[in-house]
Order: C-alpha cells, then sequence, then structure tokens
C-alpha cells in the first residue's frame, strides 16, 4: 500500500466491510484470550463501525484475506461503542478502525483523498500520509484477557 499520501485510505473501508468474527472451533471451545476494545469518540449514531485486528504487518490495515484477522462490526452509537473479540492466541496485534456513517462498506473521500468519516488505530498510531505503520499501532495479547480503548478521529 501506498504510503505517499492519504490516497492510502482507500482500501480501509472495503476490506474492514469484508471482516467479519471468526467462527468458532467445531468442539465449541473457544480458546484463547477475550479481547475488549471500547472505541469513544464517536460523532453521531449514523451507520455502523467496523474493526480489523490482526497479526499481518504487511497487510495492516486490511482484513479481508488475511488469515487469523478477526473483524467485527457494530451499529455506530454516539459517544461509544465495544467490540469483543474472543479467542484470541497469543501474538502481536495492530486494530484498524472505520465509522462508516453511511454503511455503503467503504472509507468515503473529500477531494479525492481526505477521509470523511471517522477511523482509527490501536495505541492512537498518528496518521500522517496515510494509516500508520503496523509497528506504530502493534500492542502484545497474551494468554490473559485486555481491555483496550482507541479514540475514534475525524478530518472534517
Amino acid at each position: 500500500m501506498s504510503r505517499l499520501g492519504a490516497v492510502a485510505f482507500l482500501p480501509l473501508g472495503a476490506v474492514l466491510a469484508a471482516a467479519s468474527p471468526p467462527a468458532p472451533p467445531e468442539d465449541g471451545a473457544l480458546t484463547g484470550a477475550t479481547i475488549s476494545v471500547t472505541v469513544t469518540e464517536l460523532r453521531n449514531a449514523k451507520g455502523i463501525v467496523r474493526a480489523c485486528m490482526t497479526t499481518d504487518e504487511g497487510k495492516f490495515p486490511r482484513c479481508r484475506g488475511v488469515a487469523g484477522a478477526h473483524g467485527a462490526t457494530a451499529e455506530a452509537r454516539e459517544g461509544s461503542v465495544t467490540f469483543t473479540f474472543a479467542g484470541v492466541k497469543p501474538g502481536r496485534y495492530a486494530i484498524a478502525l472505520l465509522h462508516d456513517e453511511n454503511a455503503n462498506g467503504k472509507a468515503d473521500r473529500a477531494l479525492g483523498m481526505m477521509p470523511k468519516e471517522g477511523f482509527g488505530f490501536s495505541r492512537d498510531a498518528k496518521v500522517r500520509m496515510g494509516p500508520p505503520r503496523f509497528s506504530e499501532a502493534a500492542f502484545d495479547i497474551g494468554t490473559e484477557d485486555r481491555a483496550l480503548t482507541i479514540r475514534m478521529r475525524y478530518m472534517l
């Protein structure tokens, strides 16, 4: 993905649109940690919030077609929403969020580059001329359950 311009935001919405929670193991028992993510500073209750949690450094912030990626959606609510990822294996993960206000499955842009909808990344990773690098958003998950907070940001 190009890091040269805000055009790098183009695939985020489409990728997160395909995100869905992983299927539980066939025996019905989930193994691994439960990760609760509270998304704060949602500006309205329009649309849905999409989340992608992945260990794939080369594909971040994508989820579509990424083995082992966890995806989730929630109806937007002004203020905050919470996602829960169950059965998360230990590893180094990063999370990308999109507030898809019109629920069209993509990150809408103004002037072809500037994101019109909200976005956020784990560790409150900074956005410069595109999404942050995996290393800037990455955090470690062990066997213990964990709670994280990610702030939604809006440029327009």
